[in-house]
């Protein structure tokens, strides 16, 4: 009996806890597609977990384009009762920063934003997460299969190259792919890479045509930065090992998936909602970690996945989370064939792509710490960008 009320008492302190949070929070999402984005799915997929978690109601806006649109859709969710409003894509952050300069008392959360700490408006916060370092260990991954796939004789050393898809030629990519890179370098000495860009985030088409282009110019390993199953299929159908981003393709792709990287978002929703519940501030800039929960891997594929893999990714996982590993190490990459000592970046993204912070001591590049979306925009030697 007793073990009875003390588990009423527990869910009933429970409802009271999630009432509190709840009372007066009511969060807006906006999201620059829908769900069959994998880019948008993974925050939708968040957006639900955090506010199922919290006990707060919520309103979704997808297929929100990057422009007036934006704006109209935060107002339409301020006028709707939101005192939080959150928006997904890049692209969004001048219409969420005019709607924030509107509405002082709403919390506007931007996710991959460059102007917070500059705007000077206490209602608006950009949120990112180190996901290079989610992308480098997808990239040791890759560097194994590689090893396997010329100890099996498939190729030789000097053929392992690596194709990738990127969406723009901007820094969040170029960090990502350059991350993902210098993983399977780390573990593959003699691995080079080709990129390509479609110039949009969501088009299935180009992405796929991207991917079998790569494929054609002999990349052995596909991996990309874009929104759609365009590359994964496109691996899948050629039987070339593919690691994807935001969410295991291995349904879909299962002989050639091999590892997705992601930014859970649950963490930063759940830490904003609670903010305001709180009436706390919410940060500026935020950067999620592997620490937070905010950088994953998804589940390996060991029917495509090297021998191994699962156990040399928590090794190296242990050694960014111990720093004894740094992503972009200065050791470890060249440019135009000599070491960086000094690199200055343009973190403060004043429009007028003038770069103003050192962002190289200790011997890597600092990313993320100086804001929270990526500006790691160098081009490093290995890495061959198409039609650049």
């Amino acid at each position: 009996m007793k073990k009875f009320l003390a588990a009423a008492l527990i869910a009933a302190l429970c409802l009271v806890s999630f009432a509190a949070v709840a009372e007066g929070v009511k969060v807006g999402f906006i999201f620059l597609h829908d769900e069959n984005s994998t880019y948008d799915l993974n925050f939708l997929n968040a957006a639900k977990e955090a506010c199922a978690n919290l006990g707060v109601e919520y309103v979704l806006k997808t297929n929100i384009e990057e422009g007036e649109q934006c704006y109209d859709a935060a107002a339409e969710l301020v006028d709707a009762g939101c005192n939080i409003v959150f928006a997904d894509s890049f692209g969004h952050e001048s219409y969420l920063i005019q709607a924030a300069k509107e509405f002082g008392d709403v919390q506007f959360c931007h996710a991959t934003g460059t102007q917070a700490h500059t705007a000077g408006l206490s209602n608006y916060h950009n949120a990112f997460a180190s996901i290079y370092e989610g992308r480098f260990l997808a990239g040791v991954a890759a560097g194994l299969k590689l090893n396997e796939m010329i100890a099996n004789g498939e190729f030789t050393a000097e053929e392992a190259k690596m194709g990738y898809v990127g969406a723009y030629p901007y820094a969040e990519v170029k960090s990502g792919y350059t991350s993902f890179f210098l993983g399977a370098r780390s573990v593959c000495p003699t691995v080079t890479m080709d990129v390509t860009f479609t110039n949009s985030w969501y088009d299935e088409a180009l992405e796929k045509e991207g991917a079998v282009k790569l494929i054609g110019n002999g990349c052995k390993l596909i991996s990309q930065h874009a929104d759609s199953m365009g590359a994964p299929t496109a691996c899948e159908d050629a039987g070339v090992p593919n690691i994807s981003y935001n969410g295991s393709t291995v349904a879909a792709c299962p002989k050639t998936f091999i590892v997705s990287s992601r930014i859970n978002w649950v963490p930063y929703m759940e830490h904003m909602i609670n903010c305001v519940a709180n009436g706390e501030a919410i940060e500026a800039d935020w950067t999620g970690t592997i620490e937070t929960g905010s950088v994953e891997l998804s589940e390996v594929n060991e029917a495509a996945a090297a021998a191994g893999t699962v156990e040399k990714l928590e090794e190296v996982k242990a050694a960014l989370q111990n720093g004894s590993v740094k992503v972009y190490d200065t050791a470890t990459f060249t440019v135009n064939g000599e070491n960086l000592t000094s690199y200055l970046a343009d973190v403060d993204d004043m429009g007028d792509y003038q770069p103003e912070t050192e962002v190289i001591s200790d011997g890597y590049f600092h990313e993320s710490e100086y804001r929270s979306a990526p500006y790691f925009d160098i081009d490093i030697d290995g890495i061959s960008l198409l039609g650049a």
